[in-house]
């Protein structure tokens, strides 16, 4: 679902009058019937409403409101957006893949001990390396070594750095 409508964005707060509008907008949501907000979808989206949960209606049918007056994602965001569904599809429309700025470049070994045993990973350019087993991300290889969920950014010192260390 593409909506990358040309819209002048305003910033939440830097028009009261229009804050107070969009505010009394979605207080209306609550009060409509699911045939009402299904309505609203339409006029909103463009497509027929799903038939999901009120709450679902709700909270899309709020985004949109604000999204058309305040402004959707930015084009880099909207990319991250669509490779990444790209990525949980199976498919790449794209031939550009994701790139973490955390990840060190191919070829670099990260070490970490755990539980008295240094295990080494091999970034590569499309996954890591642990064991000569292929990963998609440091979060699966953290969690074959520990057995439980981690951040694999975090359980191998890779977070990114604050500003004021930059």
């Amino acid at each position: 679902m593409k909506h990358h409508n040309k819209i002048n964005p305003t910033s939440p707060g830097s028009d009261p009058s229009l804050d107070e509008t969009v505010l009394s907008r979605l207080a209306a949501l609550k009060a409509m019937s699911v045939r009402d907000l299904k309505a609203e979808w339409e006029k909103l989206l463009g497509t027929s409403a799903p038939n999901n949960s009120r709450a679902f209606l709700e909270l899309r049918i709020a985004y949109r409101l604000q999204e058309l007056t305040y402004g959707g994602p930015d084009r880099k965001t909207r990319r991250m957006l669509d490779l990444l569904a790209d990525e949980v599809e199976g498919h790449a429309r794209r031939k550009h893949q994701i790139a973490d700025p955390r990840n060190p470049v191919a070829g670099t070994k990260l070490l970490r001990e755990w539980d008295g045993v240094e295990h080494t990973v091999t970034v590569l350019k499309d996954g890591f390396d642990w064991q000569g087993r292929k990963y998609k991300s440091l979060s699966a290889v953290a969690r074959a070594i520990t057995g439980t969920r981690w951040n694999g950014y975090r359980f191998f010192g890779l977070r990114e750095r604050k500003q004021e260390e930059a």
